[in-house]
């Protein structure tokens, strides 16, 4: 499932500089981005994406926020790496093929003419784009990637899937609540705001 093909129709170019090619044409220009840069079995690229927006989230955070991770054996710079890489390397790819699974699922149902699963865990896999912030200690900050990265899933959704923009919405709701709200703590964060803004 992670498999680089060498033929692509239209994919993401690989490479550093792609990656961050990728992650300026997503935020800027998703339509434009998910028209042309997803590709039907070429889902490495969107997954290596995630895996890298997480890595920086989670180190950012690790940095930035006192008692990030539970320390193991005293040393919190050991426990720092092992939690990283835990996110990074097993709930990131597993937690993206999940939440595609279930997008196909939801898509099977209200989308006759859609992608491929391929196309689903890049759409999902690029939306996260915005939560390369997400591990700043702020809950503007992270309600602001989450509410973003919605919004690119839906696009992507829209565009990759060929679903009207209400349908979009319908589908993206639930992979995007629990990969952004959760997985990134949007939802936290706008709880806090609420609270702080006396609404709730």
């Amino acid at each position: 499932m992670t498999q680089w093909v060498e033929s692509t129709e239209g994919g993401r170019d690989r490479g550093p500089r792609a990656v961050l090619r990728a992650w300026f044409e997503v935020a800027t220009a998703p339509s434009r981005f998910y028209r042309t840069g997803v590709a039907p079995g070429d889902q490495a690229p969107g997954l290596t994406f995630a895996m890298l927006v997480v890595l920086v989230a989670e180190a950012t955070r690790f940095a930035l926020v006192p008692d990030a991770y539970p320390v193991i054996a005293g040393s919190e710079l050991l426990s720092g790496v092992l939690w990283l890489g835990v996110a990074v390397l097993l709930v990131a790819p597993a937690g993206l093929h999940l939440l595609a699974a279930v997008e196909t699922l939801l898509l099977a149902a209200l989308a006759p003419d859609r992608g491929g699963v391929s196309e689903t865990v890049q759409v999902l896999g690029y939306a996260t784009a915005p939560c390369v912030f997400a591990g700043i200690p702020a809950p503007e900050v992270r309600a602001v990637c989450g509410l973003y990265a919605f919004a690119l899933l839906v696009v992507g959704v829209r565009v990759v899937h060929r679903v009207s923009t209400t349908r979009a919405v319908v589908l993206a709701l639930v992979p995007g609540v629990v990969a952004y709200g959760y997985g990134f703590r949007a939802l936290a964060a706008i709880e806090t705001l609420l609270r702080n803004w006396y609404i709730i």
